[in-house]
C-alpha cells in the first residue's frame, strides 16, 4: 500500500497587540484598539484550526473508504495521512505558540509547530514549505489564520485539487483567490518545481494572484483553480466577513454540514457587530422600461 502523506500550512503570527492585524487598529486605518484586533486574531486563529481539524477527520475517513474500495477491486491502494503544521515566526514564538493552544484547550489531532525565517516574505514562505518536504510531505496546502469564512469543503477541495496533479509528471498548483487580487490558499505537490519566489511585491507590479499564474505559465506548469476565500487584513474586509459569519454559524444551526466559526462569532456579538447595514444610495441603474416602470414614474432625485 502507498501512503501518500499530505500536509497543510498555516502561517500564524502570534497574536501580540500591536504586531498583528494593525490596518484594524487605530495605529492604522482601522477602528480598533489593539487588543481588541489580537484578540481578534486570536478567534479567527482557533477557529480556522479547529475547521482544519474537522476536514481532515473527514478526509481520513474518506481515505479509509478509498482503500477498501480499492482492495475490494483488486487495485494498489493509496492510504492519505494529514498533518496540520503552523509556521510561525521568528523561532522564539515556537514555544509562545504550542503553550497557546496548549492553554486554549485539548484538540482533535497533533498540531506541529514550526519556525520560517528569510529576507523577505518569498523566502519565509519557502522556507515553511522547505522545512514541511523534509517532514516527508508528498503535497502541501497552505493558507493564512486570517480566514474565518474557511470551511472544510475549502480544505477539502484543496487537497483534492492537489490528488489531481499527480497526473502530470511535471507537477502543478493550486491556488484560491481571496477578495483582493491575492490569494488565500496556495499549494503544490513534491514533483513540482516551483517556488514563492517573485510573487510577494512583484518587481513588474503585479499583485499576488496573477503573479503565481504568470510563474506557472512560464514554467508550463498546470493550475487548478479553487473557490476564493476571503481573508481579513483591512475594515473593509472584515465588514464582508462579518455577513459570511453570520451566515455559516446560523447555518450550522440548521443542520449544515459546516464547522462555524464560532468563537470569532461571538466576539463579533460582544463587540456589537455582528450584523452589517448600509445606508441606502441612488448608485443603480435607472430602472426605466424594467417590472413597468415608465420614465414618468421614475423616482424623484
Amino acid at each position: 500500500m502507498r501512503t501518500r502523506n499530505n500536509a497543510l500550512v498555516l502561517f500564524s503570527k502570534v497574536p501580540v497587540p500591536g504586531l498583528v492585524k494593525t490596518r484594524l487598529t487605530v495605529l492604522k486605518d482601522g477602528a480598533f484598539d489593539p487588543e481588541t484586533a489580537s484578540h481578534l486574531y486570536r478567534c479567527m486563529l482557533f477557529d480556522v484550526v479547529e475547521c482544519i481539524c474537522a476536514a481532515m477527520a473527514d478526509l481520513e475517513q474518506q481515505a479509509q473508504e478509498a482503500v477498501q474500495a480499492a482492495q475490494a477491486a483488486g487495485k494498489e491502494p493509496v492510504l492519505d495521512q494529514y498533518e496540520l503544521v503552523i509556521s510561525t515566526t521568528p523561532a522564539s514564538n515556537v514555544a509562545v505558540m504550542e503553550d497557546l493552544f496548549a492553554q486554549a484547550g485539548e484538540w482533535p489531532r497533533p498540531i506541529t509547530v514550526i519556525y520560517d525565517e528569510g529576507e523577505s516574505f518569498d523566502a519565509h514562505y519557502n522556507c515553511s514549505f522547505q522545512k514541511t518536504w523534509e517532514r516527508g510531505a508528498d503535497c502541501i496546502l497552505s493558507m493564512g489564520a486570517d480566514m474565518p469564512a474557511l470551511t472544510k469543503a475549502d480544505v477539502i477541495a484543496g487537497f483534492s485539487a492537489l490528488h489531481k496533479l499527480e497526473q502530470f509528471p511535471q507537477g502543478g498548483i493550486v491556488l484560491a483567490p481571496d477578495q483582493e487580487m491575492g490569494v488565500s490558499v496556495v499549494g503544490w505537490t513534491r514533483a513540482t518545481d516551483f517556488s514563492h519566489d517573485g510573487v510577494y511585491y512583484n518587481r513588474q507590479g503585479l499583485t499576488v494572484l496573477p503573479a503565481y499564474v504568470a510563474k506557472a505559465r512560464q514554467l508550463g506548469l498546470p493550475a487548478l483553480y479553487l473557490p476564493p476565500i476571503p481573508d481579513v487584513d483591512t475594515m473593509q474586509d472584515l465588514m464582508h466577513n462579518i455577513t459570511v459569519v453570520e451566515a455559516l454559524n446560523y447555518c450550522a444551526e440548521s443542520g449544515d454540514d459546516v464547522c462555524p466559526p464560532w468563537r470569532t462569532y461571538q466576539l463579533l456579538k460582544d463587540l456589537g457587530i455582528d450584523q452589517v447595514a448600509v445606508a441606502p444610495n441612488d448608485l443603480h441603474d435607472p430602472r426605466t422600461g424594467i417590472d413597468g416602470c415608465e420614465p414618468e414614474d421614475e423616482p424623484a432625485e
